[in-house]
């Protein structure tokens, strides 16, 4: 296979803290149709150690999310036999069809007894974060009383979720191109709830594909925050596609992200714009040509 990338591009990546970046690959977009315990499997065959998805309960399509429970024991024997890891899962969906508001205080309990039965499930895969949303913005309420309803709910939700030896990472997206009306488009306001709730149990998920579409300023954010980020998601701009197209120098930001002292994992969360396969043992052949 031909390298999609040259010698001149190689920055340092691994630095004097002689640490390496850990990967996660979002299994969602990948082999449609597929059950999850057949789309580790095939990923683990492609060099992946680690995967997250989104919900235990329903399906992407490709297009939408259907109702379908995960064969959650299946899955979690899979990840024993081929030990991978499952770093996140998803509580409650952007727009709040799923696992309601953030945003909403009547959708409070709604999501709280959402959240304690994705722990449950969380427990089952030996998963330690959990990803969740703010909702879309509400009509006829100000940013402040939104802003306080998601703070009021997440100090509640970090205090349930830590006790239980999870981490909830709240995730900034963009309105621009995939989720217009989301409430939570800035990671400035992303890092001010985390510090409003004061609870180790919530940090945030800095998604460089969302931020670069919203604000810019990629590499400053992430080494001024890295203390309150508890994961990150990738893919180019635009598109949402391989780590090696598009506008964002990938190599750059995995550099900034390493010199920080992140130790978690770095996700991949992009569309293939080849067929799955290829698609990813090239993302992996790029990641890695920068490790060397």
């Amino acid at each position: 296979m031909p390298k999609v990338f040259t010698k001149s591009q190689k920055p340092i990546y691994k630095t004097e803290r002689n640490t390496m970046i850990k990967i996660d690959l979002c299994i969602e977009p990948f082999f449609l149709g597929t059950d999850t315990s057949e789309k580790i499997k095939k990923v683990k065959k492609l060099g992946f150690e680690a995967v997250e998805f989104w919900y235990w309960d329903h399906e992407f399509t490709g297009n939408d999310l259907v109702p379908c429970k995960k064969n959650i024991r299946e899955i979690s024997a899979v990840c024993k036999d081929l030990n991978v890891a499952i770093t996140d899962l998803v509580v409650n969906s952007p727009d709040g069809a799923i696992g309601g508001f953030l945003t909403k205080p009547e959708d409070r309990e709604t999501y709280l007894e959402r959240l304690k039965e994705t722990i449950d499930i969380a427990h089952k895969l030996n998963c330690k974060k959990l990803i969740t949303c703010t909702g879309n913005e509400i009509t006829g309420s100000t940013f402040q009383q939104q802003f306080d309803s998601v703070v009021h709910t997440l100090s509640k939700a970090a205090e349930i979720a830590y006790k239980e030896g999870i981490i909830l990472i709240l995730e900034a997206l963009n309105s621009h191109v995939d989720h217009p009306g989301y409430f939570l488009t800035s990671s400035e306001t992303g890092f001010d709830i985390v510090r409003a709730v004061k609870n180790p149990g919530l940090r945030l998920l800095y998604d460089v594909y969302h931020m670069q579409i919203m604000e810019g300023n990629l590499t400053a954010s992430i080494k001024k925050n890295t203390s309150m980020i508890g994961h990150f998601h990738s893919a180019s701009v635009p598109g949402r596609n391989e780590l090696y197209l598009g506008e964002i120098n990938y190599a750059s930001i995995l550099n900034a992200v390493n010199d920080s002292g992140y130790e978690g994992y770095f996700g991949l969360e992009y569309w293939p714009t080849d067929q799955e396969e290829i698609s990813l043992t090239k993302t992996l052949e790029y990641l890695k040509y920068f490790m060397k």
